[in-house]
């Protein structure tokens, strides 16, 4: 099946790809620097390297002898990068340029790369393309949006998958890989971590929506996963040098009342909210057209949002 680099592996996302590469016949090497990500995470059956994209060194020893790299690695707050920007710059767009540079010189030509909706900022088109206009908000988008730059310059052969908002679980023997972000700011998480002491905080009732909470498309991780594999397949078959940019989420989007209410059925209780003021950037809508997901990967998600919150509801012991 051939050897795989996985950088950001030790991480949500990079932890479960490295075990289901593994599950299909894959060698996987992680490197991680585990600032942010887990060891504990690490499926076995892979080789951890603990080093950093700003490690040119590390990068090309750990390179040495893969066919692909699938790159999750980096910084990932929208708040924290707009405090930081130059932080999310060189850890996001440095040290994917080091990872590149590397990647030529050792002529290992496939990429996917880990990008997101957060590219295309406040749009204003239902649901987003890839063809619509990027102009990101923060910080954290523009350096995805950077580092697409550079894989289009780079004569690798590459795919980036604009993620919309991942959740959900992987239950493996030794346990669940789920979400471990300190401080947490994804929905469901913070939904099952209300209590009435602390509740839910609802940004705004009064949004141009059915019931007037934002919405969201939300993909489940294995799902997301899965389109990892088809890119990396699909790399095969796309014209050498070419960079496509592929939506993957639902299609379909949930409002955070809509989210609220999935949970409380699978839980079988009240979940406690608290009504407060809009957040300043957050648009109504953002809604992913995962039609390209589907002609160019044949990839649709088949788990909902009942399947998202049991699993992370189970992975954090609220649910047998």
């Amino acid at each position: 099946m051939g050897k795989v680099l996985v950088t950001g592996g030790a991480g949500f996302i990079g932890s479960i790809a490295t075990s289901i590469l593994c599950d299909r016949g894959y060698e996987v090497v992680v490197m991680d620097d585990l600032s942010t990500g887990h060891a504990d995470s690490v499926d076995p059956r892979a080789q951890l390297c603990v080093a950093s994209l700003l490690d040119p060194e590390a990068i090309h020893e750990t390179l040495t002898g893969c066919d692909a790299v699938i790159h999750f690695a980096g910084k990932s707050l929208v708040a924290e990068s707009v405090k930081n920007p130059d932080e999310y710059h060189r850890i996001n767009v440095d040290g994917s340029n080091n990872l590149i540079a590397s990647m030529k010189k050792l002529q290992i030509s496939k990429l996917i790369f880990s990008s997101s909706a957060a590219t295309y900022g406040d749009s204003k088109e239902h649901p987003i393309t890839e063809n619509s206009t990027t102009i990101p908000t923060n910080p954290y988008g523009e350096s995805k949006r950077a580092v697409e730059s550079v894989i289009s310059s780079s004569g690798i052969s590459a795919i980036s998958l604009r993620y919309f908002n991942v959740a959900g679980a992987l239950q493996r023997r030794a346990g669940w890989l789920a979400e471990r972000h300190d401080p947490e700011t994804h929905l469901i998480p913070l939904v099952l971590a209300a209590t009435d002491d602390q509740p839910l905080k609802i940004f705004g009732n009064d949004w141009a929506t059915p019931d007037g909470t934002c919405i969201r498309d939300y993909v489940h991780v294995v799902d997301l996963i899965e389109a990892h594999l088809l890119a990396l397949s699909a790399l095969n078959n796309m014209m050498p040098h070419s960079h496509s940019i592929i939506n993957v989420g639902s299609g379909s989007g949930y409002s955070v009342r809509q989210v609220i209410n999935a949970t409380e059925g699978v839980l079988g209780r009240k979940i406690a909210t608290i009504e407060s003021p809009r957040r300043a950037g957050d648009p109504a809508v953002l809604v992913a057209s995962i039609a390209k997901a589907k002609s160019l990967l044949n990839w649709q998600p088949t788990r909902n949002l009942e399947k998202m919150v049991s699993d992370a509801a189970k992975s954090q012991g609220l649910l047998i």
